[in-house]
C-alpha cells in the first residue's frame, strides 16, 4: 500500500513539481526522487532538493549545472518565495507567505484538512487478547493501545475498523479451572478476577505431571518417600487432567449447566477487563469480543479444506503444511486429532478477510510470536484466504511490540517478583498524576487554584494515563522501553503531560479572548515573521503526518510530531505577542495560529487515546 498525498502539503506540491523537474532536465523517462528535505537552518529557506549530487555523478555532469537545469524546469508560481542553487549543487527553497496563510485557513475545517480515503476501506485489529480467568498484566497495555490507536487513526480516515479482541476461552485449560472451581464448590455468581486467577493458576499446576523426575528418583535411588511423592503427583495429575477433558467434552456438547458456568467465567473477567479499559480510554466493548470460542466450530472445516486442497499433508499421524523457505512445518492438527492455535488464527484470517472484507488485517501481538504468524499468514496465502471476495489482496501484517522493562532494564515485576497487572499499574500513574496537579494547584497563579478536590482529581487521572499510554506509544511499538512514572509525569520534555500542558495554555490564551469578545475564526492568516512561518509549516504538515502513521502502523510518528508542534508554538508565543498586540489583523492571525495548534493537539492527542484537558 501507498500513502496518499495531501494536495495542499507543500512538501508533496515540491516533490510532485521537481519530480516531473528531473525528468525534464535529463531527457530521461523516470520516476526519480528529489530528495526534498526540511532545510536545517531556517536562514537558508524551508526545504532543499538534494538531488542534483547523486544523479550527476552517475552521469558524469557536474552538480551545480544540473541544479541550474533541474531549476529551469520547475514552475510553481506563489507556492514558492525564492529558489537558488548553495554549494555544489543544493536548490534552497523558500515557501510563499501568501500560499501558505491561504493553506492554513482552508485546513480550518471540522476535518483539519485531513481527507477522508473513501468508503469501503476495511481493516481488522487484533488487539487485546486477554485470557479468561487471568488478570491483564503489562504486556496487554501494549497490545492493547497500540491496536486501539491504530484503529483510531483508520477510523479518522474513514475506514470501516473490527476491533476484535481475541478471547482466550476456549479449550482444556479453561474445563480445568471449571474442573477445579466445581470441585471447590466455589459460588460463580461471587467470584471476584484475584480468585479466579488463583483457581487458574492452581488448576494448571494441578494438571502437572513429572513423568520423568519419577523415572529419576528410581534410577538414582531415591528413597521410598520422594518416589511416593512423586507417584501420587502423576497419579493426581493424570486424573485431573482426565476430569477436566469430561468437562471439555461435555461444555462442547452444549452441556446448560455447563454453558452457564463458562459464560459466569466470562463475565467475572470480562467486567474487570471493562473497566481497566475504562481506565484507559479504550474503545473495546462486548460486542468487540470474538474468542476462540467463535471458531471452535470451524476448525475441523480448516483443516479437511487444507487436505482437500493438498496443501495439508500427513506427517505421523498429524496434519502439517510445508513451506520451500524454511524447515519447520505449520502444525494444524495434531495427532491424536487435536486442533491448535494456529488452526484457529487460519479460521479467523478466512473470517476477518472473507466475511468481514478486510483488506487490512493487524495483529498486535508480541514480538516472540513472530515465527507463528509469519507461517499462519503464509498458509493462509497457499489457501488464497488473503483475498477479499471483491479480489482485493489483503495486507496481513503482525505488529510485534517489545517488553515493558523496570529500571534494571529487565522485564517489568514487582518487589515481590510476580507481573504487574495492568491495573495495579495504571491506579499508581493515576496517584502521581493527581500528586503532581494538587501540588500545582496550590500556586495561587495557577489557572486549577481553586478547582474542587474532584475536578483536581479528574484532571490527575488524565495527567497520569497520558503519561503512561504517551511514554508507551512514542517509543516506537518493536521497542522494549523503561517504565520510568517520575520521567513519564513530567510537564517538561517529551511526555504526555507535556503536550496536554501546551494544549492547556492554549486554550487559555483563547478564553481570555472569548471573555474580552476578540472574534478571530475567520481572520486572514499573516506569516510575517520567521516564529509564525514555522508554526504554520508545522500546522500544514498534521494531515501528512496522519496518513503516514496510519499506513506505517507507527503510532510514533503521531508522538514525535506533536511534540515537535508543542515546542514550536512555544517558540512562537515567546516571540510573537497575541493578546497583547495592538495590531486588530495580526492579533486575529495569531488567535487563528493558536486556536489551529490547540485543535491538532486535542485531536492528535484524541487519536492516541489520551484526553486534553483545558486547565492543568
Amino acid at each position: 500500500m501507498s500513502t496518499q498525498q495531501i494536495k495542499q502539503d507543500p512538501l508533496s506540491i515540491l516533490d510532485n513539481t521537481f519530480r516531473a523537474a528531473i525528468a525534464k532536465a535529463l531527457g530521461e523517462e523516470g520516476n526519480f526522487d528529489p530528495v526534498i528535505r526540511a532545510a536545517q537552518n531556517p536562514k537558508f529557506g524551508d526545504y532543499q532538493c538534494n538531488a542534483a549530487m547523486a544523479l550527476a555523478k552517475s552521469r558524469g555532469i557536474k552538480p551545480r549545472d544540473l541544479a541550474e537545469r533541474i531549476l529551469a524546469q520547475v514552475e510553481l508560481g506563489d507556492v514558492v518565495e525564492s529558489m537558488e542553487i548553495a554549494g555544489p549543487g543544493f536548490i534552497n527553497i523558500t515557501l510563499g507567505r501568501a500560499m501558505l496563510g491561504r493553506t492554513i485557513e482552508s485546513m480550518d475545517d471540522d476535518r483539519l484538512g485531513i481527507p477522508p480515503q473513501g468508503d469501503g476501506h476495511v481493516i481488522t485489529v487484533d488487539l487485546c487478547g486477554v485470557n479468561v480467568a487471568k488478570q491483564m498484566h503489562v504486556g496487554h497495555l501494549r497490545a492493547t493501545i497500540i491496536g486501539d490507536s491504530i484503529a483510531n487513526l483508520h477510523e479518522r480516515l474513514g475506514w470501516t475498523v473490527h476491533r476484535e479482541n481475541h478471547l482466550g476461552d476456549w479449550g482444556l485449560p479453561i474445563a480445568m479451572t471449571m474442573t477445579a472451581l466445581r470441585n471447590s464448590g466455589a459460588d460463580l455468581g461471587q467470584l471476584t478476577l484475584d480468585a479466579l486467577n488463583v483457581a487458574y493458576r492452581d488448576a494448571q499446576l494441578s494438571g502437572r505431571s513429572d513423568v520423568r523426575g519419577l523415572e529419576g528418583a528410581i534410577a538414582h535411588g531415591c528413597g521410598p518417600h520422594r518416589i511416593a511423592e512423586l507417584e501420587t503427583q502423576n497419579e493426581g495429575a493424570i486424573e485431573n487432567i482426565s476430569d477436566a477433558k469430561e468437562t471439555l467434552i461435555a461444555l462442547q456438547s452444549g452441556d446448560p449447566e455447563l454453558v452457564a458456568e463458562w459464560n459466569a467465567l466470562i463475565d467475572c473477567t470480562m467486567r474487570e477487563v471493562f473497566d481497566t479499559l475504562g481506565l484507559l480510554n479504550v474503545n473495546i466493548g462486548p460486542e468487540n469480543n470474538r474468542g476462540e470460542s467463535f471458531y471452535k466450530d470451524k476448525l475441523a472445516g480448516v483443516v479437511e479444506t487444507f487436505i482437500e486442497s493438498g496443501i495439508g499433508v500427513e506427517d505421523n499421524g498429524a496434519i502439517v503444511v510445508r513451506f520451500e523457505d524454511r524447515e519447520r512445518p505449520l502444525l494444524i492438527r495434531k495427532s491424536d486429532g487435536g486442533f491448535l492455535y494456529a488452526t484457529t488464527d487460519l479460521a479467523a484470517i478466512r473470517h476477518r478477510v472473507h466475511e468481514l472484507k478486510s483488506e487490512r488485517v493487524v495483529y498486535v501481538v508480541d514480538a516472540r510470536q513472530k515465527d507463528h504468524f509469519k507461517d499462519v499468514f503464509d498458509g493462509s496465502r497457499k489457501m488464497g484466504w488473503d483475498k477479499t471476495p471483491d479480489g482485493i489482496e489483503s495486507d496481513l501484517h503482525h505488529l510485534p511490540f517489545g517488553s515493558v522493562l523496570g529500571r534494571d532494564k529487565k522485564p517489568l515485576k514487582t518487589r515481590s517478583g510476580e507481573n504487574f497487572t495492568l491495573r495495579a499499574l495504571l491506579e499508581e500513574a493515576i496517584e502521581r498524576g493527581t500528586g503532581e496537579v494538587i501540588a500545582r494547584a496550590e500556586d495561587f497563579n495557577a489557572p486549577t487554584h481553586g478547582m474542587t478536590r474532584d475536578e483536581l482529581e479528574s484532571i490527575g487521572r488524565a495527567v497520569g494515563i497520558a503519561a503512561v499510554k504517551y511514554a508507551d506509544l512514542s517509543s516506537g511499538v518493536t521497542r522494549d522501553y523503561i517504565f520510568d512514572l517520575d520521567r513519564m509525569i513530567a510537564f517538561e520534555g517529551n511526555t504526555g503531560p507535556y503536550i496536554q500542558y501546551a494544549h492547556a495554555r492554549i486554550s487559555s490564551i483563547l478564553s481570555k479572548a472569548e471573555g474580552e469578545d476578540i472574534k478571530w475564526q475567520n481572520a486572514g492568516i499573516q506569516l510575517d515573521t520567521a516564529e509564525e512561518k514555522q508554526l504554520g509549516l508545522a500546522i500544514m504538515r498534521y494531515p501528512q503526518v496522519i496518513l503516514e502513521t496510519a499506513e506505517q502502523l507507527e503510532p510514533h510518528r503521531l508522538c514525535t510530531y506533536l511534540y515537535d508542534l508543542a515546542n514550536t508554538y512555544s517558540s512562537f508565543y515567546q516571540c510573537c505577542p497575541v493578546l497583547r498586540n495592538d495590531d486588530e489583523d495580526v492579533r486575529a492571525s495569531r488567535l487563528r495560529l493558536c486556536s489551529m495548534t490547540r485543535r491538532i493537539l486535542a485531536d492528535g492527542l484524541a487519536l492516541l487515546g489520551i484526553e486534553s484537558p483545558s486547565r492543568m
